[in-house]
């Protein structure tokens, strides 16, 4: 008997697309299935919780990961994918997250916000470069008539800020941070604030007016509350 994606806490969102929230800090991870392939979109906090969500991928596809988009590079998003070692991985162009610097800013984040000492150490430890730069747009064909686009919208949120186009009826479109609907978007020393509106108005002309966006933390939203969140941040932060 086939799984179903709630049978596993995941959500769908589209014929061979879902989510699920992730315990801790409610990070959103992604997957789209294709014929013979299965992006991940963000890998989770430690390498524990990268190895429960590869797990739960490997049921809902029918294979392992193929493919991994990585939105941006804060450790409640992407310390989790060294468990996803066969899969090609993708980032924005400039995604630093091997350098000595890199590793004890993930790692400093990491513990401060509650993952224990000896996990973020682990993860640091293991991380390798991005294999796929993203400069601009990428279109992936993941098989069987389906293509996502890998689209470059930063710097907003960080520096290097990665969305992803599911097409289909409806659209879904993964939009990391720079979408929140559980809390006030959050801007740390790595973000941009002058240039967020406009990555958000980027999201909104990819996904049009009918697609479901994809929070990295919270519930799936619609159109309309990713335009009201733009024009809170454009008066937050004194930008058109």
């Amino acid at each position: 008997m086939s799984v179903t994606w709630e049978d596993l806490g995941w959500e769908r969102l589209a014929e061979g697309v879902g989510r699920c929230r992730l315990p801790g800090w409610d990070c959103t991870a992604g997957l789209v299935v294709g014929a013979d392939t299965a992006l991940l979109v963000d890998a989770g906090s430690s390498l524990a919780e990268g190895a429960r969500i590869a797990a739960a991928a490997r049921r809902l596809a029918g294979r392992d990961v193929t493919h991994l988009a990585l939105t941006h590079p804060h450790f409640d998003h992407v310390l989790g994918t060294p468990a996803f070692t066969g899969a090609k991985t993708y980032a924005a162009v400039g995604v630093d997250m091997t350098s000595a610097h890199a590793r004890e800013e993930l790692r400093r984040d990491a513990i401060g916000n509650g993952l224990p000492a000896g996990e973020a150490d682990a993860a640091t430890a293991a991380l390798t470069p991005p294999g796929h730069p993203v400069s601009g747009e990428w279109t992936l064909d993941l098989g069987g008539g389906r293509q996502v686009l890998l689209a470059n919208v930063g710097p907003a949120h960080t520096a290097h800020d990665l969305a992803v186009l599911v097409p289909g009826s409806p659209e879904v479109v993964f939009c990391g941070d720079l979408v929140e609907e559980s809390g006030e978007p959050q801007a740390g020393p790595d973000a941009v604030p002058a240039r967020w509106p406009a990555a958000l108005d980027r999201l909104l002309a990819l996904g049009g007016a009918d697609a479901l966006y994809v929070p990295g933390h919270g519930a799936v939203v619609d159109a309309d509350f990713v335009r009201r969140q733009r024009d809170a941040l454009a008066a937050r932060f004194g930008v058109s």
